[in-house]
């Protein structure tokens, strides 16, 4: 299923503003903060979105283009945070890990604000 041009903007921007954070930490956690730019983990989502989108609209899906979509995004982050394919690998699943991390941290927090307000719904 293709993807419209809005649809590719609009998803770039959030996961940009979403996930380009969380790879700049991970990126500073495993090569330092000289070769982890802020930049470089914004650019580095948007980049890896955008070729995305393209082979979404190309029409590559399943299997395939699974596989050539973790290579993308590995050549991309090894590229942007100047390290080796290993280091790339590694950065990509701390940067998982971290992002899992703070889901957990926002529903637990959702959680509670929901059982603070169910009382005073009279539940």
């Amino acid at each position: 299923m293709a993807v419209s041009l809005e649809t590719l903007v609009l998803q770039v921007v959030v996961s940009t503003i979403i996930i380009g954070p969380i790879l700049w930490i991970a990126g500073r956690l495993l090569v330092g903060k000289e070769k982890a730019k802020f930049t470089d983990g914004l650019v580095t989502v948007a980049l890896g979105t955008i070729i995305g989108g393209v082979l979404s609209y190309i029409g590559l899906s399943g299997w395939i283009a699974a596989i050539v979509m973790l290579i993308v995004w590995l050549a991309l982050i090894k590229h942007y945070f100047d390290c080796g394919w290993l280091k790339a690998l590694a950065i990509a699943i701390v940067a998982i890990i971290i992002f899992i991390v703070i889901i957990f941290i926002l529903v637990a927090i959702g959680f509670a604000a929901l059982t603070a307000l169910l009382p005073s719904l009279g539940v």
